[in-house]
């Protein structure tokens, strides 16, 4: 996945083209099929020979056992877990298919299903309780065709594509239906580890805030309301918080520069912190204040700290490594040491299994995939 590129508002932060299709792939929007997808996906192909590979972690890396090595080839990024923990859904890039799709996999990388029916531009997927229905969001509504990606004349922007909207779906892919139609973005949705609540970032209200969701749709409640981005939440092992990537600018210039980007579909992510609020968007507080990209966090399954992926330590701002917080913003720890780029970390259910994607071991420079450890605290 290629990266982020010198970003001139700053002057400060210059992320290499291998960490620009994996920030992307972030915020990347919901596209919907023209036409209903087959009831039963066929498993898409899987050609690489290093699916299964195990290799051994940096030395450094002490929290990491032996990697498996779950795809080869393509852009692969957000590996989420089913509630049962057998499963992973993730969005690729990978032939046929012009830009990101849903695909369902087994923990050893095998049986790589179909999900979205290959249109439009997909991201952002999650299983339900069950695991009988997924989430994912796409642009597909707005016709079958990927989406523009934004030129970088005002420095490295995120595309927020107003043809994104949230869908419930079979894992097979059938059944599609829509769950947010409005106005604007709507993506990143994730579900309570109850099972009873969806939280995902919208544009509905004219900036970009989180909400939150019944399981359904309904009972919309909006959790953020400060001017900047507020995005990628995921909820606490036990339901009661939310973490959360966000940038709100102060000085009235950086303002103004949000606000006519925002205008535009776009927003400029080369600053962002770590944030943490109660699940029903009270007590609100920051937790990194690192000035750099700092995104993807995931709870560890203590509940009191954090996991994230982030730029921090990089004089170039190039290689983005996993690091771990506690929730007072102390403690930082530098997890990964891969030398290109690590992100979106995952815990399972039974808070060892660990998932995240990496540039190492690729078959291709600036590609992406889906590796699965045992943690080790």
């Amino acid at each position: 996945m290629s990266r982020f590129l010198e970003d001139p508002s700053t002057m400060k932060t210059a992320v290499s083209a291998i960490a620009i299709t994996a920030l992307t792939m972030t915020t990347a929007g919901c596209a919907r099929p023209t036409a209903e997808p087959e009831a039963a996906a066929p498993p898409a192909a899987v050609a690489a020979s290093k699916v299964g590979t195990v290799i051994q972690p940096d030395p450094r890396e002490v929290h990491l056992g032996e990697l498996k090595m779950l795809t080869d080839g393509g852009e692969n990024a957000e590996a989420y877990f089913s509630f049962a923990g057998d499963r992973l859904i993730f969005q690729s890039t990978r032939e046929p298919h012009a830009c990101d799709q849903i695909f369902t996999m087994k923990l050893d990388g095998s049986d790589q299903r179909l999900v979205s029916a290959g249109a439009g531009r997909t991201t952002c997927a999650y299983y339900l309780p069950g695991d009988e229905w997924v989430l994912y969001a796409s642009t597909h509504g707005g016709g079958p065709d990927c989406p523009p990606t934004p030129d970088h004349s005002r420095g490295y922007v995120w595309p927020i594509y107003a043809d994104y909207d949230i869908y419930r779906a079979r894992p097979d892919g059938s059944e599609v239906s829509k769950l947010t139609d409005t106005p604007g973005y709507d993506a990143e949705a994730t579900v309570s580890p109850a099972g009873d609540r969806i939280v995902f970032t919208s544009m509905r209200d004219g900036d970009l805030d989180i909400y939150s969701m019944a399981l359904d749709g309904s009972d919309v409640v909006r959790l953020t309301d400060q001017t900047g981005y507020d995005g990628g939440p995921f909820f606490s092992p036990d339901g009661e918080k939310i973490v959360y990537r966000a940038r709100h600018p102060e000085d009235p210039q950086e303002i103004e520069d949000y606000r006519s980007l925002l205008a535009d579909g776009l927003i400029r992510p080369s600053k962002l912190e770590i944030w943490v609020m109660d699940a029903d968007g009270g007590n609100k507080r920051r937790i990194t204040d690192l000035g750099v990209a700092a995104f993807a966090p995931f709870f560890h399954p203590s509940g009191d700290k954090i996991v994230f992926s982030s730029n921090h330590g990089d004089p170039s701002g190039r290689e983005f490594e996993l690091f771990m917080v506690g929730l007072d913003g102390g403690n930082l720890e530098q997890i990964t040491f891969s030398g290109g780029f690590d992100g979106f970390p995952m815990f399972a259910p039974d808070g060892r299994t660990f998932v995240f994607c990496s540039n190492r071991s690729n078959s291709r420079e600036g590609e992406t995939n889906v590796f699965v450890t045992t943690w080790q605290d």
